[in-house]
């Protein structure tokens, strides 16, 4: 029987184990599959962990999430095709839920799927090697429980280890003697550390427009995004501002770009992260910057110099959850046998057909479409449920508005949802005056 090993429990592994399912269920012959995950539990970076650096096992911690934080994205662009919000949780709910109401749906996917059977938790992949003459690959893997190393031979490898987990990290002359607390955004874990502080965010990502809203939300004295390029732009509330990059520290007094000058008692850098995988060896590892679309993946998932290899969510991204799963539809059905690729040569072109479009795209609203024409082109050649990509589109569109006339109340709007077609509702408490993020509080459940 072929061997299919998938690297990784979060949404994109997941959506991995969900689309064989799919298949097994309308009685088509699948492959074994078995997924690793490194955590103790699926999920992802949705799986939040109060633990920073190393894990209980001296593993790096993979997680990069933080309490209080809120989907700052419509749940209407990023909804399973084949299991809505509405049937996950029995009613439509506001568009934009906080994390653990989010972990919660992808969570419920899964059980009812009843895939759990096929991961195999606290076992982070050592080494994958593609063994030419047996046309298989070896995967080394460390069962972390038993502290065991062993390894087994794969068919076929899908990578879904993400890239949201591996800090890029610069530095500035004097941070070195500066006299606060510094931080990449992958260890910040609760804005209530910064309550009365005044906090310097370095960058202008999502990142930097999130955690710095959040640091004001939860009561810091002041926050000051410092940006390379060009400012965020949003209308800030007193006390929130932005300045050129910063120059070097001082002590605890920052020096700008434009020559002014802050007190600041906390930095946080929101600088992005790498693609980082350090169990690939060099002729079968991605290397690219967060971009709309890497080189070296045949229809953004396979790896054109082995396609028995191939990653899931490796774009930067617009679209989520459903991407991965177009994406995984697509993968599972190339190694079944339902999809044949065309040679080394054809799929070269391709991509750079992809990326010389790409790199053509001039603001967000083209950036969206395109990857709505990609996600488009990988469900029109599967089984996955077809869904209106141009009203998910529209929707982003509505949402890149809403932010611009309100960095601080967007989160109150709602959506239409894509896939039942019904309105969702207002949430129940305005988002700066909601301070508890679980999931009973969301949902008002005793």
């Amino acid at each position: 029987m072929t061997r299919v090993a998938v690297i990784g429990a979060g949404p994109s592994g997941l959506a991995v184990l969900r689309a064989f399912q799919s298949a097994a269920k309308k009685k088509a012959k699948i492959p074994e599959v078995v997924c690793f995950e490194k955590q103790s539990d699926w999920g992802g970076l949705w799986n939040y962990t109060w633990r920073t650096g190393l894990d209980e096992h001296g593993e790096p911690v993979h997680g990069s999430m933080y309490r209080y934080l809120w989907s700052n994205g419509p749940k209407e662009c990023l909804e399973f095709a084949d299991y809505t919000f509405e049937e996950h949780f029995g009613k439509a709910i506001p568009s934009y839920p906080p994390r653990a109401v989010l972990w919660d749906y992808i969570k419920g996917r899964v059980e009812k799927a009843k895939v759990r059977k096929w991961v195999r938790f606290s076992t982070p992949v050592r080494m994958v090697e593609w063994d030419k003459k047996k046309k298989v690959f070896n995967v080394t893997v460390h069962d972390r429980v038993k502290d065991k190393m062993y390894t087994e031979q794969f068919d076929n490898v899908v990578v879904a280890s993400g890239h949201f987990s591996t800090p890029q990290v610069p530095e500035f002359p004097g941070i070195k003697t500066f006299g606060g607390r510094v931080m990449h955004a992958h260890d910040f874990r609760d804005a209530l550390e910064f309550k009365g502080k005044h906090v310097l965010i370095v960058g202008r990502s999502y990142s930097a427009e999130d955690i710095g809203s959040q640091c004001w939300k939860y009561g810091a004295a002041s926050v000051t995004a410092t940006y390379r390029s060009k400012p965020m732009g949003f209308t800030w509330p007193k006390n929130f501002e932005e300045r050129p990059l910063l120059q070097k520290l001082d002590g605890k007094i920052a020096t700008f770009k434009d020559g002014s000058t802050k007190e600041v008692d906390a930095i946080i850098l929101c600088t992005g992260y790498q693609h980082h995988f350090p169990f690939l060896p060099e002729d079968l590892r991605l290397k690219t910057a967060n971009r709309l679309w890497p080189l070296d993946l045949y229809r953004g998932v396979f790896w054109e110099g082995n396609p028995k290899l191939s990653y899931i969510g490796m774009q930067d991204q617009f679209y989520t959850f459903n991407m991965f799963d177009a994406q995984a539809w697509y993968v599972r059905d190339q190694i079944m046998g339902r999809i044949k690729l065309p040679k080394a040569d054809v799929m070269k072109k391709d991509s750079k057909a992809w990326r010389k479009r790409e790199e053509k795209l001039e603001d967000a609203e083209q950036m969206i479409w395109f990857q709505g024409d990609y996600v488009k082109q990988l469900i029109d050649a599967t089984d996955y449920p077809t869904f209106d990509i141009e009203a998910v589109n529209k929707t982003f569109m509505t949402w890149e508005h809403d932010k611009a006339a309100d960095i601080m109340g967007y989160r109150n709007k709602s959506y239409r949802s894509l896939m039942t077609g019904n309105m969702q509702p207002a949430h129940h408490t305005p988002w700066l005056e909601a301070m508890d993020d679980s999931l009973e509080a969301f949902m008002k459940v005793k």
